[in-house]
């Protein structure tokens, strides 16, 4: 993350942390287009990127203003989405760290008819092909187009950043058909933004999110919820030549079949119990190991700081010795990590070097 390069590696770029402590690079070209132009282009009033978004693409009907509320240094900016039939506003707060909504856009079930006026971005094929160009010894992944300013990649978990975790939760039971329209309608759109992939050489485009993971919704409600709307989202990508890895940064195991049966590539972050997940890596490899690549399942909090290089090398060695048996593993930090000891990612790159199958 660009807070710990900052603070504890002197500002160095994501390339050159790969190349320090040996690890194999990853870039996130994250690039759109206007879809339609020039009914669609690019934000002039944009200053900087949303969460999982490039350059933001609007137009005369999806006109997004944002205003920074209170003093500079709290990092609070409202924003005004205007439409020609009314307003969404968003009020969002940001640290060095990540970003936060304290305010949901959607706020009564009628808000989301102006969901009709979304812009709909498409990829930059040539702008994303010109990164793997330049890094031809990167793994090239992406996300599917979230909501404008703060959304996810799947569908359900875009809509709890619109409505928020709780209140989609209650009205799945209050409102399904609601429900259900919402999803359509985020669902439609990054379709389309699918539709446009194809040529972009990806090696992994990423969809999902921890909204959906069983510490927070019923396998039930994935069932009803989820998976009937990022199904046909991996089906369509798998339609253009690209890869899915599916997110679910949380628990997995009641819903792990669930999550390969929509037919994604790969799975990801299979958090540990010690970092508030549920993972059982050895227990997920034999039930789904020969049908997708797992990815990630380290503890990086407990084994990036505060351990000896020793228990770091141990924790790697169990990743390995679990769910790398026969290939189809990357071992990987279970999701982002902001704080971390020098010589214990020495510890975990050179660990993991020397996991060779015999």
């Amino acid at each position: 993350m660009p807070y710990y390069l900052k603070k504890y590696l002197g500002g160095i770029s994501a390339n050159e942390f790969y190349e320090r402590f040996q690890l194999d690079p990853v870039q996130w070209p994250i690039r759109y287009k206007p879809g339609y132009p020039p009914h669609d282009y690019y934000d002039p009033l944009q200053t900087e990127g949303g969460l999982l978004e490039d350059r933001r693409v609007v137009s005369d009907e999806w006109r997004i203003v944002g205003e920074t509320i209170g003093d500079p240094a709290d990092r609070t900016v409202r924003y005004s989405i205007q439409t020609p039939k009314g307003y969404l506003t968003l009020l969002l707060q940001s640290n060095d760290q990540t970003s936060w909504l304290l305010e949901h856009p959607i706020k009564e079930k009628s808000d989301i008819e102006l969901l009709q006026f979304m812009a709909r971005p498409h990829c930059d094929v040539e702008a994303v092909n010109q990164v793997a160009d330049d890094h031809p010894e990167s793994l090239i992944r992406g996300y599917v187009c979230s909501f404008d300013i703060f959304g996810q990649p799947g569908c359900w978990q875009d809509a709890c950043c619109l409505v928020g975790t709780e209140k989609m939760i209650l009205s799945t039971y209050d409102d399904p058909a609601w429900v259900r329209e919402l999803l359509a309608l985020l669902q439609g759109r990054k379709l389309e933004f699918i539709s446009s992939m194809a040529g972009t050489r990806y090696d992994l485009i990423s969809l999902g999110g921890g909204d959906a993971s069983s510490t927070v919704i019923s396998p039930k409600l994935f069932r009803e919820f989820v998976s009937p709307f990022d199904a046909p989202i991996i089906a369509a990508a798998h339609a253009v030549g690209q890869r899915v890895v599916y997110h679910t940064c949380g628990g997995m195991m009641p819903i792990l079949e669930d999550i390969v049966d929509m037919g994604p590539d790969a799975v990801e972050t299979l958090t540990p119990p010690a970092m508030g997940g549920d993972m059982r890596l050895a227990e997920a490899k034999r039930h789904i190991g020969d049908r997708v690549c797992m990815i990630g399942g380290f503890d990086q909090l407990h084994y990036f700081q505060k351990c000896s290089p020793e228990q770091t090398r141990a924790e790697v060695r169990r990743c390995f010795e679990e769910a790398g048996v026969g290939g189809g593993y990357i071992l990987s930090p279970s999701d982002h990590f902001f704080d971390a000891e020098e010589d214990l990612i020495t510890a975990f790159a050179d660990e993991a070097h020397q996991c060779v199958y015999s």
